[in-house]
């Protein structure tokens, strides 16, 4: 009996085993369309990507279509590649990476999936298709909303204060990056396509921060206590291109800078607790930022010593945070 429970045992056994041999997986073949791509002609333009899922995969078709427009788009970006150790091949791997940079900052709409597969494990194939004619329109048309658009945020900043202005200003530097890539593509699809009005434009854009910038100016104001404060923040507006004066004009703020003191000892140091409050005023008058800032300086060699040490501490803190934020102003840096 023993003997018949171990050969039913055994042959559950090599059963399972066998059983398991047959479970084979197969390579998976690339679909033809993937190894072998239609070719881009004078009318339409076709590509091929991979990615994790289907929006991984357009969007490196897209870069990758782009990316065969680069007779052009090379020669404009090769003059700021260095060829390392002085070999070919390093000079046009660094600009192929470049190219790439650049066209993947432009959004392309106006394309179809025409052949997808979701091939294996995080892996998804596609092959796109773009017409011409209707990427350029397509790109032709988002520079025309881009310039409407900063040109009404622009109108609508006139009633601003500058440095408020100055802030919008800043905001166009993001939303125009890509116009001289996009401008390049185009030129690519269209070679007879003129340029000149968007070059303008975006000329107009490019300057209207800087001049804006030479107009404003600051003039610095504090009490007894907070006089050795005054260079730090001078300096932080000088750092940053602002001008330090007591000129008069709509573009002219005004900084108020109190702090109160105390003194005390610890552990053997001498303490300066500073409660500053820091207020800015535009030319009529009106607090368009404030904050307040308490920070304890000291030192071994006496109370002097430890208040001079806020001020390095303030300095510290321009120099992290910006002297936007110290002064509460919530502008960007540039």
């Amino acid at each position: 009996m023993k003997f018949l429970v171990s050969v039913l045992i055994a042959l559950l056994f090599l059963s399972g085993c066998s059983s398991k041999k047959r479970v084979v997986v197969m390579d998976k073949d690339l679909p033809s369309w993937y190894q072998n791509p239609q070719m881009s002609n004078t009318q339409s333009m076709y590509a091929i990507g991979e990615g994790q899922n289907q929006q991984d995969a357009v969007a490196n078709a897209l870069n990758s279509m782009l990316s065969t427009l680069g007779v052009s788009i090379s020669s404009e970006f090769n003059s700021k590649t260095t060829v390392q150790g002085g070999e070919v091949e390093s000079y046009q791997k660094t600009s192929t990476n470049e190219v790439n940079a650049k066209v993947k900052q432009i959004r392309v709409s106006n394309y179809e999936i025409i052949n997808s597969d979701d091939f294996d494990f995080k892996r998804y194939l596609v092959e796109i298709k773009s017409d011409r004619k209707k990427l350029f329109s397509g790109l032709e048309k988002e520079l025309k909303q881009k310039f409407s658009t900063i040109q009404s945020k622009d109108k609508e900043s006139r009633k601003y204060h500058a440095l408020k202005r100055l802030e919008v200003y800043k905001s166009f530097e993001s939303e125009t990056r890509n116009v001289r890539n996009i401008l390049i593509v185009m030129h690519s699809l269209k070679p007879n396509f003129d340029d000149t009005l968007y070059l303008r434009k975006l000329q107009i854009v490019d300057s209207q921060y800087n001049n804006l910038l030479s107009k404003i100016s600051f003039s610095i104001n504090t009490n007894k206590d907070a006089k050795n404060l005054r260079a730090v923040i001078s300096n932080g507006l000088t750092d940053e291109k602002y001008k330090i004066n007591n000129k008069r004009s709509k573009n002219h703020f005004k900084v108020y800078i109190s702090s109160t003191t105390n003194k005390a000892k610890s552990y053997g140091f001498n303490l300066a607790r500073s409660a500053i409050s820091i207020t800015t005023k535009d030319y009529k008058g009106n607090v368009v930022a404030s904050n307040k800032l308490n920070i304890t300086g000291q030192a071994t060699q006496g109370t002097k010593i430890a208040k001079e040490n806020v001020a390095v501490k303030l300095n510290t803190m321009v120099k992290k945070d910006g002297i936007s934020k110290v002064l509460g102003l919530g502008i960007l840096k540039r």
